[in-house]
């Protein structure tokens, strides 16, 4: 089982991938419609609107989140100093 680089989503199914390419280190949710990888601006900005929909947090605090937990993520290794 591969585990998204981007967001640290496990990806088990075919469903998971961008366009269900399996050979994607990426999950289907981190990917833009032509199936590339988001950048960390639009990775961040999902990440920080989701965890505002799903833990309840304020836009300030998920921000921080997001930015908190992207930063040990493989596909972001070099955003650390950046964010």
């Amino acid at each position: 089982m591969k585990t998204c680089i981007a967001c640290g989503m496990p990806m088990k199914a075919a469903e998971d991938f961008p366009g269900g390419d399996q050979s994607k280190d990426y999950c289907v949710y981190c990917a833009r419609e032509d199936g590339t990888m988001q950048s960390y601006p639009e990775k961040l900005e999902g990440m920080t609107e989701f965890l505002v929909r799903t833990q309840g947090l304020d836009h300030g605090a998920a921000h921080e989140t997001a930015v908190r937990l992207m930063s040990k993520l493989p596909a972001w290794k070099d955003m650390r100093t950046n964010a």
